[in-house]
C-alpha cells in the first residue's frame, strides 16, 4: 500500500524542472523587474482608472455602486497632477450631458503631454472645460489660487439639480490653494513652512493647513452643497485616507480653532504668526456653525479610490506571474529610512535564498524591524511563511512586491533620489547571494516618473553589483555618505541601471520589486 500510495505524492523536484522551461529564457531578470514596474504604473493611469470606475447605460451612470441620473447637469472640477488625463477621458464618457468644468493642473504640464505624443490626455478642441496651469515648481502660486476661486465659484452655483464631478489626484494640495480672508497665500504658506521646520507630524501640519482653507477639509463639499457630490480620486498617500489625499476637500472634518492655536503653541509660534492669522483663529469653535455643517453633510459626497498603490499591485503581481514568478504583495505602505528599508529587503532575501532552513536569528531580526518601517508583523510572518514553502517545496522563482514612500536622511549634497538610494543600499545587502542567473535582482521606482531632481524613477540593482563597482574603481559608500546615488549609477560602465519610464502621467507612491530566482538543482 506505501508503494501505491507513494506514485500519487507530489513529485516537487520534478514539477519543479517542468516549471522551468525556458519560457523566458530571453528575457532577463532586469527585463522582467521592469516589465513588472510598468504594468504596475500602466493599470494607474489616469484615463484608465477613470475609464474603469464610470459604467454608463444611456442617461445612468453608475460610480462605486451609486447609480446617477444626467440631465444635462452635469460640472466638473479638479486638481492635481494626473487630472488633465482624467478630466480628458470624463469627456469622452459624459460631455453630452457637461455643463462647465474647471481644472487646475501643473505648469507646463499640456505641452509636456504633447511633446511626449501623449495627446489621449488633453481635453478636446472647444471643450467645455477651462484649463489653469499652476504651482509651479510645486508650490502654490497666484495662477493655483485663481483657479481654486474660479472653482469655489463654480461650485457656489449649484443646485439640488446639478451633480458635482470632483477629479483628485496626488499635488491637488498645491494645486487648490484658498486662504480663509484675511490670510493671503503667502502668510498662509509660511506659516506651515515654519511648522514643518519645527517639526510638526504630517497630522498637525494637515490640522493648521485645513484651518486656514476655505476649500480644504470638506470646504469644497460645503461650497456645492445641495448639489450631488462624486468625487473620483487617484491616492498618492499610504493607506488612502480620504482626509489627507490633497487635504480632503471632499471630505467633511470639523476644524475647531482651538485645537489649531494648541498646535501653533506646541510649536512656539503663536505670537509670531501674522495677525490675519490670529484673527482666523481667534473666532472660538468650528469654522462651520452646527447649522452649516449638518446642511453639508446631508448632501450625498461619494468619495471613491479609483487609483491606488493596491491597485498597481495588484496588476503588477498578474504580470509577475505571467513572467514566471509566484507573486508576494509584501505590503502597502512601507516607509521610514530607506537604511532600515533596504535592510529588511537584505533580511529577506537571505531567508529567501537560504539553501536550508533560514537562521532563526533572520526571522527575529525582521520582526524587530518591521515597525520601524511600517510593515506589520502579521505581513511579515505571512510573507516568510510563503518564501519558506516556496524553497521547501520546490516552488521556483517568486517575486516579492511591495509599496510605500520611505525617506532619506540628507547628509550630502550628491544629485539623487530615495527610490535610487534605496536600490543601491539593497545592492549592498545582496552581496554574496549569487543564486544564477544574477542572484536576487531589486528595483525601486516611483510611478511618477521622477526620483528626485532626475530624469531617472528609480534603479534596478542586483547581487553581482557592489563587484561590478569595485571592479570599476567605484565607492559606493562614497556615493552614499554624499546622496549621491544618481551619480554613482550614472559612471556604472554598463549604463542600463537607471530606471527612466518618460513621463508616466500618474502618481501612486513607489513600487519595490524583490526578483528571487529559483534554487540551483542539483539531479
Amino acid at each position: 500500500m506505501a508503494r501505491v500510495l507513494s506514485f500519487f505524492r507530489p513529485k516537487p523536484l520534478l514539477a519543479l524542472v517542468e516549471r522551468r522551461k525556458p519560457l523566458f529564457s530571453k528575457m532577463s531578470l532586469d527585463s522582467r523587474a521592469r516589465e513588472v514596474f510598468a504594468t504596475a504604473v500602466r493599470a494607474v493611469q489616469p484615463d484608465t482608472v477613470v475609464r474603469q470606475s464610470i459604467e454608463r447605460e444611456e442617461d445612468v451612470i453608475t460610480i462605486d455602486g451609486h447609480k446617477l441620473r444626467l440631465k444635462n447637469n452635469l460640472h466638473l472640477v479638479g486638481f492635481g497632477k494626473a487630472v488633465l488625463g482624467m478630466a480628458a477621458e470624463a469627456e469622452r464618457i459624459l460631455s453630452d450631458h457637461l455643463v462647465k468644468g474647471v481644472i487646475s493642473v501643473p505648469h507646463g504640464i499640456q505641452e509636456s503631454l504633447r511633446q511626449h505624443g501623449k495627446n489621449h490626455l488633453l481635453l478636446k478642441e472647444n471643450s467645455s472645460i477651462e484649463i489653469i496651469e499652476g504651482a509651479k515648481h510645486n508650490l502654490p502660486d497666484g495662477d493655483a489660487q485663481k483657479a481654486a476661486e474660479k472653482i469655489k465659484e463654480l461650485a457656489s452655483g449649484l443646485t439640488e439639480k446639478d451633480l458635482l464631478l470632483v477629479l483628485i489626484s496626488g499635488g491637488g494640495s498645491a494645486l487648490l490653494p484658498s486662504p480663509v480672508p484675511p490670510i493671503s497665500l503667502q502668510e498662509k504658506l509660511d506659516v506651515t513652512r515654519r511648522l514643518a521646520g519645527a517639526g510638526a507630524t504630517i497630522q498637525e501640519l494637515n490640522t493648521v493647513r485645513r484651518a486656514l482653507s476655505l476649500l480644504k477639509g470638506g470646504g469644497l463639499a460645503h461650497f456645492a452643497h445641495p448639489a450631488q457630490v462624486v468625487a473620483l480620486i487617484l491616492s498618492d498617500v499610504i493607506g488612502d485616507p480620504l482626509d489627507l489625499i490633497a487635504s480632503g476637500p471632499t471630505v467633511q472634518t470639523e476644524i475647531w480653532h482651538e485645537e489649531v492655536l494648541s498646535v501653533l503653541e506646541r510649536y512656539n509660534l503663536l505670537d509670531s504668526v501674522p495677525v490675519s492669522v490670529k484673527e482666523v483663529l481667534g473666532k472660538p469653535g468650528p469654522r462651520w456653525d452646527k447649522k452649516q455643517l449638518e446642511g453639508a453633510q446631508e448632501a450625498c459626497v461619494i468619495n471613491a479610490v479609483i487609483g491606488s498603490n493596491s491597485i498597481a499591485l495588484t496588476s503588477a503581481g498578474r504580470r509577475a506571474r505571467e513572467l514566471g514568478f509566484r507573486p508576494v504583495v509584501l505590503f502597502l505602505g512601507v516607509s521610514g529610512d530607506v537604511k532600515l528599508v533596504s535592510r529588511l529587503y537584505g533580511l529577506l532575501a537571505q531567508f529567501a535564498c537560504s539553501q536550508k532552513e533560514p537562521p532563526p536569528e533572520i526571522a527575529a531580526e525582521l520582526l524587530r524591524l518591521g515597525p520601524d518601517v511600517g510593515v506589520e508583523t502579521w505581513d511579515l510572518c505571512r510573507t516568510m511563511k510563503v518564501l519558506d514553502e516556496s524553497r521547501s517545496e520546490g516552488w521556483g522563482a517568486t517575486c516579492l512586491l511591495a509599496g510605500g514612500e520611505p525617506t532619506v536622511e540628507l547628509k550630502g549634497k550628491g544629485k539623487g533620489g530615495r527610490n535610487q538610494e534605496l536600490a543601491l543600499r539593497v545592492a549592498v545587502e545582496l552581496q554574496g547571494m549569487d543564486l544564477p542567473p544574477k542572484g536576487p535582482v531589486f528595483l525601486s521606482g516611483g510611478t511618477d516618473g521622477q526620483d528626485g531632481p532626475t530624469e531617472a524613477a528609480g534603479a534596478v540593482t542586483d547581487a553581482g553589483l557592489c563587484e561590478e563597482a569595485t571592479t570599476q574603481g567605484l565607492d559606493i559608500n562614497g556615493f552614499l555618505d554624499n546622496n549621491d546615488s544618481f551619480t554613482f549609477f550614472s559612471k556604472l560602465s554598463s549604463g542600463q541601471r537607471l530606471l527612466v519610464p518618460g513621463l508616466t502621467c500618474t502618481n501612486v507612491m513607489d513600487v519595490h520589486v524583490l526578483l528571487i530566482p529559483s534554487p540551483p538543482i542539483n539531479i
